[in-house]
């Protein structure tokens, strides 16, 4: 019997190949040479699924003999090498209609701050030097003053993510005692992570009371005990629990906690700023009500409904701001500079008034279903496929569950919508639809106008 694995080139033979040694002269020596080695490997395992036996190398197809073939292998090594190089993070347009879209990498950041994260990013900055005094300075202090401003907190840090900062908060005022929490808000977040399990982490203990659906201030009070260091509310971001319901106000926390001399921790998820009810949608916490109401610590998400950079902000007292400046972990969960120049180039705009104008979260919530109509007209004229349909925008992001913003779309039956779709999203320039009722759904609301050409160019594409 013939041994099929004889037929394989050798690791010299391949990197001897014309397509092979044209890549090592643009390529370091040693990633070719790997990627060799692993285009070799995926042949033999090729050879090993037909078993090796003469009979089934004899029924390969046409196909799997090229694959191990050397032009085969050279062929894969050149695709492994530029597949490696290039960069796998890359834009993408968003005609979901999700404007909170966490695996799209939720908020679009404003211009100004991506011009501030390259203007400090590019060079040196003052990150952590006093200009005036010409010493060692504060990188909070950029911070901390838009903070008090926006928010109307005595001060605030910034960290690297909310869940961090919950983990943060609680290890630094409650190690190894005892938090309050209703049954109903031990929720999961993104990615199956369980606010039980950050609380354990933290070396807190998470004493739950109440029901699922009905907690009140006196359920908190009963449970307080002398390990007891804070009773802690949980908004329920991405989900709603509606009917028999019942859930005690801030207030009635606030005098819980004061009754008990215990801290009053509020994590309300989206960092809202604004009254969403200006827009049509629900309420959604914001720092300020929270504040006003007597928590102590309020913490929330940088890139959700604040419109910024990824980040955990917490806002609140300041001399339990100090405690956690000075705390170890500050200095491991801090952020970096091009996070603090993006960050505070968002909140100027609240602070200015123009979020709605220069923040795309917020010009894409304001923006009206007739021009949603008017810019889905245009696409339906310029492709001269589909149909102009009545739909609906979700927030998404772990923000206003299930509220969503009338829109129009795009609507392009196919008889396999799915491979449309799919077609848009590997092109040069990805585009991410939704498919709904053997059509593909295009949203203008998540579309930014100064990427209708690209789009447009990608599904004139797709089509063709």
């Amino acid at each position: 019997m013939t041994n099929p694995y004889r037929g394989l080139p050798s690791v010299d033979r391949v990197l001897q190949h014309d397509a092979v040694t044209a890549l090592r002269a643009r390529f370091p020596e040693a990633l070719v040479t790997a990627q060799a080695r692993a285009a070799l490997e995926s042949a033999r395992a090729l050879i090993g699924s037909d078993a090796g036996t003469a009979e089934s190398a004899a029924t390969r197809d046409g196909a799997a003999d090229a694959a191990i073939s050397v032009d085969g292998i050279a062929a894969s090594v050149v695709a492994r090498v530029e597949e490696t190089a290039r960069a796998s993070l890359r834009p993408v347009i968003n005609a979901s209609g999700v404007i909170l879209h966490t695996n799209l990498g939720r908020a679009p950041l404003p211009e100004s701050a991506i011009e501030a994260m390259a203007e400090v990013g590019r060079g040196y900055s003052n990150l952590e030097f006093d200009l005036a005094a010409g010493e060692r300075g504060s990188r909070l202090s950029h911070l901390d003053r838009l903070l008090q401003a926006t928010t109307g907190a005595e001060a605030g840090l910034v960290i690297n993510n909310n869940a961090s900062a919950l983990m943060f908060v609680l290890t630094a005022f409650a190690l190894e005692r005892e938090v309050i929490i209703s049954r109903g808000q031990a929720v999961e977040i993104g990615g199956g992570f369980r606010i039980p399990d950050v609380c354990r982490q933290s070396g807190a203990r998470l004493v739950e009371v109440g029901t699922t659906n009905r907690t009140r201030a006196s359920d908190y009070g009963n449970a307080v005990s002398e390990d007891t260091a804070a009773l802690m509310r949980v908004h329920a971001s991405n989900f709603k629990i509606v009917g028999f319901t019942e859930e005690p106000s801030l207030r009635e926390l606030r005098s819980v906690a004061s009754e008990h001399g215990i801290l009053f921790l509020d994590d309300i998820g989206s960092g809202c700023l604004l009254d969403t009810t200006r827009y049509g949608l629900a309420p959604e916490p914001t720092p300020q009500e929270s504040l006003a109401a007597g928590a102590d610590l309020v913490l929330f998400s940088g890139d959700k409904l604040l419109g910024g950079p990824q980040a955990g902000i917490i806002v609140g007292r300041a001399a339990l701001i100090d405690q956690l400046r000075r705390h170890p972990l500050a200095r491991a969960l801090r952020s970096d500079k091009a996070t603090t120049a993006a960050l505070a180039a968002t909140l100027r705009h609240y602070l200015l008034g123009e979020a709605e104008s220069e923040i795309p979260v917020w010009r894409m919530i304001s923006a009206s279903a007739e021009r949603m109509r008017e810019r889905a007209e245009a696409w339906r004229g310029a492709l001269d496929a589909g149909q102009v349909e009545a739909s609906e925008s979700m927030i998404g992001g772990g923000s206003l569950p299930g509220e969503g913003l009338p829109t129009f779309v795009l609507a392009i039956a196919q008889p396999e919508p799915h491979r449309l779709a799919a077609a848009l999203r590997r092109a040069e320039t990805p585009v991410v639809g939704r498919v709904e009722r053997e059509s593909v759904l295009l949203d203008p609301r998540t579309v930014a106008e100064s990427e209708e050409a690209a789009f447009l160019a990608t599904v004139r594409s797709a089509l063709g």
